[in-house]
């Protein structure tokens, strides 16, 4: 096997998903450690953040192919391959998330709608003041902000496995392989 093979560049995340990411990104570390809870600007960031998911929902089916929730959304079947292949020091490549991959982005983007929920819901006169939800608001948060740097870690991880640039890929949309 020829270990000299230039790596092949795919065209995986679209002008809208690398939007998406980075403003999210901005929103998130933002609204966590810059802006003080309660602030307009903090309840603005979160509606904001929360719109973006939306969206990304919405792109999720409609969007390019690897925008598309069927090209990696984690089935039982993908993770118990990817795993498996994980274990056994086999390559799995994907063009766009792997199954833990897109696990955790679903699962980060559960967390920013329930923070703009829980957000939105302290705003109203039904829970104004309401200690448990100010508590929850403030666990979906510290929960997104440590999942969101397991999921920035583990990208730098299998991107050096994998020899690939994750972070590049989603700033150029271009993965290289190889």
């Amino acid at each position: 096997m020829n270990t000299n093979t230039p790596p092949r560049s795919i065209q995986v995340w679209d002008r809208f998903v690398r939007f998406f990411h980075w403003s999210l990104v901005s929103c998130v570390l933002l609204n966590y450690f810059a802006i003080d809870d309660g602030e307009t600007v903090h309840q603005w960031l979160g509606y904001f953040a929360s719109a973006l998911v939306l969206a990304r929902i919405i792109w999720g089916f409609i969007g390019s192919k690897h925008a598309r929730f069927a090209d990696f959304f984690p089935t039982p079947t993908r993770l118990r391959h990817h795993l498996q292949a994980m274990r056994t020091g086999k390559a799995d490549p994907h063009p766009g998330h792997n199954p833990l991959g897109a696990l955790m982005m679903l699962t980060l983007i559960t967390l920013v709608l329930g923070l703009g929920v829980t957000g939105y819901l302290q705003g109203t006169d039904m829970f104004w003041g309401e200690e448990w939800l100010q508590e929850l608001h403030e666990v979906l948060a510290s929960t997104l902000i440590g999942l969101a740097a397991l999921h920035a870690l583990a990208a730098i991880v299998m991107g050096r496995i994998e020899r690939t640039n994750l972070v590049l890929a989603m700033i150029t949309g271009v993965k290289k392989q190889g």
